[in-house]
């Protein structure tokens, strides 16, 4: 009977660390609380704070747990920045010629092909022979009559 093995299931799961909070979205809370206490200890003035504050906060909880079909933002904004860097169409440059395009997917003449000699197979006396000198090792010789009885 073959071994069974345990095939793990919910790879696209994340670990929970921090009751429903996973260690990314954790981590992303850390870096937008970081950079909330840097934007209050360089500008100090509570107007500033909000105005810059509030828009990095909402970004940040958007990214740790915000969902486009079942894939976390930064993934969708990836995908996003790499749609927009290749072109959107592809253009058929027909720079090649009706005759030009025929040359290249014309089929090169085949050569014909040497036959080899083969080599003459040996006659079933000759193949049993042979045989009774491999499984004799030897002793029985062909040439030597007196050995071979029939």
């Amino acid at each position: 009977m073959p071994e069974q093995f345990v095939v793990p299931q919910f790879l696209d799961v994340e670990t929970k660390i921090i009751g429903p909070v996973t260690m990314r979205q954790f981590l992303i809370m850390i870096a937008v609380i970081i950079l909330e206490f840097f934007i209050y200890r360089l500008f100090l003035n509570i107007v500033v704070v909000i105005l810059l504050g509030v828009p990095v906060l909402a970004i940040g909880i958007i990214f740790a747990f915000a969902k486009v079909n079942g894939q976390a933002f930064h993934f969708v904004i990836l995908s996003m920045i790499q749609t927009f860097r290749k072109p959107m169409v592809r253009v058929w440059d027909k720079s090649l010629t009706e005759t030009q395009v025929r040359e290249r997917f014309k089929k090169e003449e085949e050569k014909p092909v040497e036959i080899t000699p083969r080599k003459t197979l040996p006659e079933s006396r000759r193949l049993s022979e042979l045989a009774l000198i491999v499984n004799t090792g030897g002793v029985y010789n062909p040439q030597n009559q007196d050995n071979y009885e029939r």
